[in-house]
């Protein structure tokens, strides 16, 4: 199977950290066949500076989209750049005839997300969103706590509350793009399209969101909020034994000015015992420095979740009583390449998308709805799939 040539668009975080590290970590997959990069500071430009004279060799810079485009041998672009040019860029490459690769948020509209989704299937392309935070190291651990039968004693029970949070602390605006008001702008497309996306995997549409979404420090454009609290609505889970409860709510925050390290991740109660968390996966943070990307695949250190951030369990006893209070290990190595590597078995194999563009446009409507329900001040019934 011949690797697929692959060009990156954007060069800053995102593609420094989460797109060109796994490319060249898969050269059997993958092959870095071009860069986007409007001003290269000098020859490599920033993939250079980044990974050095040897990551860079062989590899084309374009200065703009018309340039790859125009590129023949490039099979799949994969779309890094500010969040307001995701929508157009796809589209132009899709019907260029190549694959698309795309970070979240995918669209500011849903009827974006699913005009791409018809473009890509009419022209049979692979149109993949980026969701890679299903391969959080805790998240992995969470699932399979979840999926404990009722009978285990580290059992949850039935879930009557989960919390999830991205939390930070800072008191300036970040000086990028991120800071301005545009489209797909804002705290609710960068942070709570992962803990949606999530949440969509473990539990389904909601039934109704209730959201409360502001700029909370008061600084820049008053449009692009920094904090939310997004409430959805579920009818109750069905009990296997013992009480039934009455609702099930999913709780979704992400706030600014979060005074606290490690920051609260994920809470989440039943009726036979609490799942608490700290901490986030730490894959993000080594990406950032990484020296050599073959170390994803080859460092027995990549992934590892340190045991100091580990979840704990707090159980009701056999009595019904006294409470036991448990680790649970987040055991599984995190790893967002494992979302690249099916990408690539979609492309060359015709596999099965593990994230399906269906799903993202889904966490872009539940977006929007959000943006609608803190502006009305009102709690929003879901529409059923259309």
């Amino acid at each position: 199977m011949a690797p697929i040539k692959t060009c990156v668009l954007g060069v800053g975080l995102g593609g420094l950290a989460f797109h060109i590290p796994f490319v060249l970590a898969l050269p059997n997959l993958f092959k870095l066949h071009a860069v986007m990069e409007r001003n290269p500071a000098g020859p490599g430009g920033k993939l250079q500076a980044r990974f050095g004279e040897e990551a860079a060799k062989g590899v084309t810079i374009h200065r703009n989209i018309e340039a790859v485009l125009a590129d023949p041998e490039i099979e799949l672009v994969v779309i890094t750049t500010p969040s307001e040019t995701h929508y157009e860029l796809a589209k132009k490459v899709l019907q260029a005839g190549k694959h698309v690769l795309v970070d979240k948020p995918v669209a500011a509209h849903a009827s974006q997300v699913l005009e791409l989704g018809e473009l890509a299937k009419s022209k049979n392309l692979v149109l993949y969103p980026f969701q890679n935070r299903r391969w959080d190291s805790d998240f992995l651990a969470l699932k399979k706590l979840l999926e404990l039968p009722s009978d285990h004693p580290n059992s949850l029970g039935t879930l009557y509350e989960f919390e999830s949070r991205f939390d930070r602390f800072r008191e300036t605006l970040k000086g990028s793009w991120k800071d301005l008001p545009l489209e797909a702008n804002g705290l609710v497309y960068d942070l709570a399209s992962h803990t949606i996306d999530q949440v969509l995997v473990l539990f389904g549409r909601p039934a109704k969101i209730t959201a409360f979404v502001e700029n909370i420090r008061g600084i820049g454009s008053k449009e692009v909020d920094d904090t939310f609290t997004l409430y959805l609505h579920y009818p109750p889970l069905k009990a296997a034994v013992g009480t039934q409860p009455q609702s099930f709510t999913v709780i979704l925050r992400g706030h600014i000015l979060s005074v606290r390290s490690p920051q609260v991740r994920y809470v989440v109660r039943g009726t036979r015992g609490t799942y608490l968390k700290y901490g986030v996966d730490v894959q993000e943070d080594q990406l950032k420095v990484i020296p050599d990307p073959a170390q994803i695949t080859q460092s027995t250190e990549y992934g590892v979740e340190p045991e100091s951030i580990w979840g704990t369990v707090d159980n009701l006893a056999a009595d019904g009583a006294a409470v036991v209070k448990s680790v649970w290990p987040s055991s599984e190595r995190g790893s967002y390449i494992g979302l690249y590597e099916n990408a690539a078995a979609v492309i060359r194999q015709g596999a099965e998308q593990a994230v399906k563009w269906e799903q993202s446009a889904e966490v872009i409507e539940l977006i929007e709805l959000a943006y609608e329900s803190a502006r009305e001040e009102r709690t929003l019934v879901v529409p059923p799939r259309a």
